[in-house]
């Protein structure tokens, strides 16, 4: 029976000697004031605009129309949010022509009166047989207000002088673009 005494407050020892180790060794201080220096810089990638035109579509009644245009709503950097946050913006435009014709592709950003505000011209150039991606982006880092001030965006299409087409004509211009905004929020 003593024997088992010893055995048993030893094994006791052992364990609140353990026990101090593991909750001593691993308690620090908290520091709560490392939340002010939070921060994530978060990336969103999205996409802005696309269209696949035939280039039938050129054509209204047998004459040929030089210049189209869309204009759509875009607020969406209006928001406080994207004042306080917002860090950098690239828009990526993809074209693919296959038609046997030459355009300049105008997207103009308009603000809240429909002034123009800022405007970027992308040639794109005739099909020639051969699949050629013209790509473009245009980058917005030290003028942000010009995308937090745009309510609207104007894609215009202009056909530069060349073969006319007609309703037979074979080929489309096809858009893709996306638009990846970068923020720091802390």
């Amino acid at each position: 029976m003593f024997k088992n005494q010893k055995n048993r407050i030893r094994y006791t020892f052992f364990g609140i000697a353990v026990l101090s180790f593991l909750v001593f060794s691993c308690s620090s201080d908290v520091d709560f004031d490392q939340a002010d220096n939070f921060s994530i810089e978060p990336i969103i990638v999205s996409n802005l605009a696309s269209f696949d035109v035939m280039a039938n579509q050129f054509v209204t009644g047998g004459v040929e129309q030089r210049q189209f245009e869309d204009v759509l709503n875009f607020d969406l950097f209006k928001d406080s949010f994207f004042k306080s946050n917002l860090t950098k913006v690239a828009f990526f435009f993809e074209f693919n022509n296959t038609i046997n014709r030459d355009y300049i592709i105008d997207l103009v950003l308009l603000d809240s009166g429909d002034i123009p505000i800022y405007t970027v011209s992308i040639p794109v150039a005739a099909y020639t047989g051969v699949n050629t991606l013209v790509t473009h982006t245009e980058l917005f880092e030290n003028n942000l207000n010009i995308l937090t001030s745009t309510r609207k965006m104007s894609f215009t299409i202009s056909l530069l002088p060349g073969t006319l087409l007609t309703e037979a004509s074979p080929g489309s211009l096809k858009l893709r673009s996306n638009i990846t905004a970068y923020f720091k929020v802390e």
